[in-house]
């Protein structure tokens, strides 16, 4: 009951088609063991850009999979997984000349949603105390897939015209930085994980050398639902 509630909300999720998340869901009691805990993690992120003044932190989705391997210390294991939705960037950058006379008249005085698509893979050292709270720590690596600068601008009511700019080519494929996160297991055993992680980026994502160096950040307000059956965790 609770894998098919899972999928279904998954299929409302308009924005979240991933093949990878339904495949996990199906094979969840086969990667379950207990050594082994995998599940779904997702939830709200806040993402800005260092290095741009004007940059405000916006509020995105983010979904993926994860696994929990448990090291030879119960209290030790380690979290990594695939954060298949990840969208970084920020909101209410300045217009930028777009050398059409048209649109630079249209969106003058407007402003910049800069939405940057990510695979993020975070490889974490995981510390389980035994009164359910856990804390984390390590790096996060991450593919850029795709990027798009949004222009808005008020005619008559808020935001309602729009123009879309794929800017991909100015950015770099590749992002790394650290990460780190204060969680709490809800019901003990293999429940749901709620948690709060931070990561700081330390690549100038710009191709460009000659311009400011711009860096990922983002809050993520997080949650984790194991998948397959549930088994009692080594120290609980």
């Amino acid at each position: 009951m609770k894998r098919t509630l899972i999928i279904l909300c998954l299929l409302a999720w308009s924005s979240v088609g991933y093949s990878q998340i339904l495949i996990s869901l199906l094979l969840g009691d086969k990667l379950n063991s207990d050594k082994l805990e995998f599940g779904l993690d997702g939830g709200i992120s806040f993402v800005d850009l260092r290095g741009i003044s004007e940059a405000k932190a916006n509020g995105t989705f983010n979904l993926g999979f994860y696994f929990d391997l448990n090291l030879k210390n119960p209290a030790w294991m380690v979290h990594t997984g695939v954060i298949v939705k990840s969208t970084m960037g920020a909101k209410h950058l300045d217009v930028y000349p777009l050398n059409n006379p048209d649109l630079d008249a249209a969106f003058s005085g407007g402003t910049i949603e800069r939405r940057l698509s990510y695979f993020d893979v975070p490889i974490l050292i995981k510390h389980r105390f035994k009164n359910k709270f856990t804390i984390e720590a390590g790096p996060m690596v991450g593919l850029l897939t795709k990027s798009f600068d949004v222009f808005t601008q008020k005619v008559k009511d808020k935001d309602d015209l729009t123009y879309k700019l794929n800017v991909k080519d100015a950015y770099h494929p590749l992002d790394a930085g650290l990460m780190i996160g204060l969680g709490y297991r809800l019901m003990g055993g293999r429940g749901m994980n709620l948690g709060i992680r931070y990561y700081y980026g330390l690549v100038d994502i710009m191709i460009d050398d000659t311009a400011p160096n711009v860096y990922n950040r983002a809050l993520y307000l997080a949650f984790g639902i194991p998948i397959g059956g549930v088994k009692t965790a080594p120290n609980e």
